[in-house]
């Protein structure tokens, strides 16, 4: 059981306040801190911060030793590595349209671009490693997203209710065929319009979202993210794509799941995320990046689906988030007044604690750390038994680990 330090990343959609905050750094921070990372990822891996103040990188820590930080069973299940990666996400603009590939898509995309030469730093380049990246939200505060394509019977009504002549022959070719082909279809005449043809529809429905986000109807929200989108990425194909998706809003403690070839964009927000721990992304717009689209129409889902929303269930004092994905399942905290005494962590495999409020006392045999808010706590397969004691109401945690039986 040892600290971490971990490493907080700049992207320009991040907050300047939410991740300062949290590590009760100057807010607003001088650049937008995106996310910060706890885990083991080659590209940024967490330090293990030993008892006199010395660290050492989790990467090289497992490496060395992984049968003690693992476990015999899970070093032999995920190959001496580390299966997931924790993040807290905050965004203050939309991320990029993107996707995940399947466990099959990852390693056959790996494999090609291997033998095709394609260095792993390249800007074209889609598979950065053999692993797919399935993926799970929770919400800290309130977030937006789109997530997974809408039904195509209510997207032909939005369609319609936008009333922009040059989209009325879209509609109605997918109002003709309202179904995951005609989603494709649909989608793939707009991914892959001329730059020329874009420069005239998005501002046809720029016109078009004004009229319908200023009534209050059935959509305006979509009519105004549409708008939003427009404005900041001005003849991007991203914006028409966004008209198909599911518009979600995810409250406090609710999560979102993200399977391999779903379509989606974290909007704005904060929140903890959970994943297995892969680079794998197809993008699909909103973004002056590398948009690969047959690649990405091949790992596309078009079936519709409601947005996959996941509410914790109770296990004991804590709330759990299970996902059909093996390599991880997320776990959250609430201290109240009720709480009483020492209440038991999970035990299971190697495992990361997060405080993001309050303080806790956490102890296990080899002695015991007290964490504040930002603070996180490794805890190895070795690390049974162990308990937290939340110092105040509102002491919120988060336990990271595998999906395993323990």
């Amino acid at each position: 059981m040892e600290l971490l330090d971990n490493p907080v990343r700049a992207y320009a959609w991040g907050s300047r306040t939410v991740i300062p905050e949290l590590l009760g750094e100057e807010v607003p921070s001088a650049h937008p801190q995106a996310e910060m990372w706890f885990g083991a990822h080659p590209a940024d891996p967490s330090r293990l911060v030993h008892p006199d103040g010395g660290r050492t990188s989790l990467l090289d820590a497992l490496r060395a030793d992984p049968r003690r930080l693992l476990g015999d069973d899970r070093n032999a299940r995920w190959d001496g590595t580390l299966p997931f990666l924790l993040k807290v996400l905050a965004a203050d603009e939309p991320l990029s349209l993107q996707a995940h590939p399947s466990i099959e898509q990852a390693r056959a995309g790996f494999a090609q671009e291997e033998a095709d030469g394609i260095a792993r730093d390249a800007s074209d380049r889609n598979y950065k490693d053999a692993n797919h990246k399935p993926e799970l939200i929770c919400a800290l505060t309130e977030m937006h997203a789109l997530a997974g394509f809408r039904d195509p019977a209510v997207t032909v009504r939005l369609l319609r209710a936008l009333g922009v002549p040059e989209l009325a022959g879209h509609a109605e070719l997918l109002a003709a065929q309202p179904d995951a082909d005609g989603l494709r279809a649909l989608f793939t005449t707009w991914i892959t319009l001329p730059q020329a043809v874009l420069d005239t529809l998005v501002p046809a429905l720029q016109e078009g979202c004004v009229g319908l986000a200023g009534r209050d109807g059935e959509f305006s929200t979509e009519a105004r993210t549409a708008l939003e989108l427009s404005e900041r990425y001005p003849g991007d194909a991203g914006v028409l794509a966004a008209l198909l998706l599911n518009r979600v809003t995810i409250e406090p403690g609710e999560a979102l799941y993200l399977p391999a070839g779903n379509l989606h964009a974290y909007l704005s927000g904060a929140g903890i995320e959970l994943m297995a721990n892969s680079d794998n992304v197809l993008r699909g717009g909103l973004t002056p990046k590398h948009v690969d689209v047959p690649e990405l129409l091949r790992v596309l889902d078009f079936q519709a689906t409601p947005p996959p929303l996941v509410a914790g269930k109770p296990e004991g004092d804590w709330i759990r988030y299970d996902t059909p994905a093996e390599e991880f399942l997320l776990r959250r905290f609430d201290a109240v007044a009720e709480t009483g005494g020492p209440v038991p962590v999970p035990d299971g495999g190697p495992r990361i604690l997060l405080c993001t409020a309050g303080s806790a006392c956490v102890r296990s045999q080899a002695g015991e750390l007290e964490i504040g808010r930002g603070a996180s706590v490794w805890l190895g397969a070795a690390d049974t038994g162990v308990t937290v004691v939340p110092r105040a109401d509102g002491t919120q945690l988060f336990l990271a680990g595998d999906a395993l039986t323990v």
